[in-house]
């Protein structure tokens, strides 16, 4: 029988990066896919400012923004960008993160608990018993935007009488590499299709909708149930 392929709903139609030394441009040849790569570390060592000043990032973000418009660009997708996106090119475009957490999770003030370039460890060391991805819509402050999906549930596996200091990186990384095959890169390109297809929406009061039914903490995985709405 012969094997019928659907119709991607969406279209990559160009590559960013602001790492010189990513794999953009191979990826971009495999796939037939134009590639623009602006090197942030040296835009901020010729304005002799720290990547800490969110200032001079707007105006890097302008001439991003400059630099994708001719391609067409609706949507960026964050994959693996670790920069801190500011202004210029949060208005510009609808942008889709991963964060390695469940962002479900608040802490005693009402805040998200695992967010940031450690979450990971944060949840290990906290003691979760499992962790979670979630994919959100990028908004001014880090890794606080809105709910789209949340992975179904990996579990934290530790070693019986583990060495805190000696092992700590190797089981954070272990446990991330895990999430990320397990959660990142099963709720990622589903959120996209599912952006694409317009099955996300929302309202007036900037509420979050998928299929018309309210999302306030996402569409959550679950495999034994199907997709289970929070």
């Amino acid at each position: 029988m012969e094997k019928k392929h659907g119709k991607s709903p969406y279209q990559v139609v160009v590559l960013f990066s602001d790492c010189e030394n990513s794999r953009v441009e191979e990826i971009g040849k495999t796939f037939g896919i134009p590639v623009v790569i602006r090197g942030i570390a040296d835009f901020y060592k010729s304005k002799k400012q720290s990547r800490r000043n969110l200032v001079i990032r707007q105006e890097y973000d302008t001439a991003t923004v400059k630099e994708l418009l001719p391609f067409g660009v609706r949507c960026v997708v964050y994959a693996g960008y670790m920069s801190i996106a500011t202004k210029p090119l949060l208005d510009a475009f609808l942008g889709i993160n991963v964060h390695p957490a469940d962002l479900s999770v608040l802490d005693s003030d009402g805040s998200r608990k695992y967010t940031g370039a450690h979450a990971v460890r944060d949840a290990i060391l906290a003691g979760e018993k499992t962790l979670r991805a979630t994919t959100h819509i990028v908004e001014p402050i880090v890794d606080a935007g809105k709910t789209l999906m949340i992975s179904e549930p990996v579990e934290v596996r530790i070693p019986e009488n583990w060495d805190f200091k000696k092992q700590k990186k190797q089981i954070v990384a272990e446990n991330q590499s895990r999430l990320k095959k397990h959660g990142d890169w099963q709720i990622f390109p589903k959120t996209i299709q599912y952006v694409a297809d317009g099955r996300f929406s929302r309202d007036e009061n900037d509420e979050l909708y998928f299929d018309e039914k309210l999302i306030p903490f996402g569409v959550q995985e679950n495999s034994k149930k199907g997709e289970k709405h929070a």
